[in-house]
């Protein structure tokens, strides 16, 4: 049997990172590769690095690319951690420019979400669901019946005079120290803002610390179930293959 075959880069604040998926089982084929995020993270020298990822596995059909920011038509929008040099950068043709095939971009979280719903935790779930992604910063997809409302920046919201993410994202934790427990009633801070505002019918997440989800989400005390991401931090190196794949416009 013929599997269907997709190609997935994932561009984080600190690193980097592409594989071939299978698209009909949503995981990743092979090894994943991870190259650190340049610094300073320019569109010249990210776009060098994963033109780079590319070739190395020889790939040259078209390729899902994700981004940590507000993403309208191949442009980003912003740059929280990023370079700002990328506010309106035409993310999409500066990429085809590099890169054998053509490319289809598509904010981080988006990705991983547009993959837990299609192949994970959100699969066949309807309401309201909400992807939140914890690493850098926090990014965040929300669905409604298995819709995406692109581009939300909940990691943004205003919690105690402060962005979400500089208090509750995985680098604050790292940054400050924190254990898990301390970590986790930050977090869930966090999550009864968000919650008061949207009224979720399911929360999913995801990024590296959602390998040590058994450490902190039983510690949460939100009124939403909150499970963790089933691809882990692979979501968004799935949704971003699906996403170029399906040809979906964000």
């Amino acid at each position: 049997m013929t599997v269907v075959q997709g190609f997935g880069v994932d561009i984080g604040g600190s690193g980097i990172k592409g594989c071939l998926v299978d698209l009909e089982q949503g995981v990743l084929e092979g090894e994943r590769l991870r190259v650190e995020t340049p610094q300073p993270s320019t569109p010249e020298a990210v776009c060098a690095v994963v033109a780079g990822i590319v070739t190395s596995f020889g790939w040259t059909g078209r390729i899902g690319v994700t981004y940590p920011g507000v993403m309208k038509k191949g442009v980003a929008h912003t740059a929280a951690n990023m370079d700002k040099g990328w506010i309106g950068t035409d993310v999409d043709a500066g990429m085809t420019a590099l890169v054998p095939g053509t490319v289809e971009t598509l904010n981080d979280a988006d990705a991983a979400g547009l993959a837990e719903m299609r192949y994970g935790a959100g699969r066949d779930q309807r309401g309201v669901v909400l992807m939140l992604t914890f690493g850098t910063g926090i990014g965040s997809a929300l669905f409604v019946d298995g819709h995406l409302v692109p581009n939300t920046e909940f990691g943004h919201i205003q919690v105690d005079g402060h962005d979400g993410e500089k208090k509750a994202s995985a680098a604050a934790k790292d940054r400050e120290e924190l254990s898990y427990p301390q970590w986790a009633k930050r977090v869930d801070r966090y999550l009864d803002v968000l919650e008061k505002g949207l009224w979720p019918d399911l929360i999913i997440v995801g990024g590296g610390v959602s390998k040590k989800a058994h450490k902190w989400v039983p510690l949460l005390s939100t009124r939403t179930p909150v499970v963790p991401a089933q691809l882990q931090n692979d979501a968004g190196i799935v949704g971003a293959a699906l996403t170029a794949a399906e040809r979906i416009d964000h």
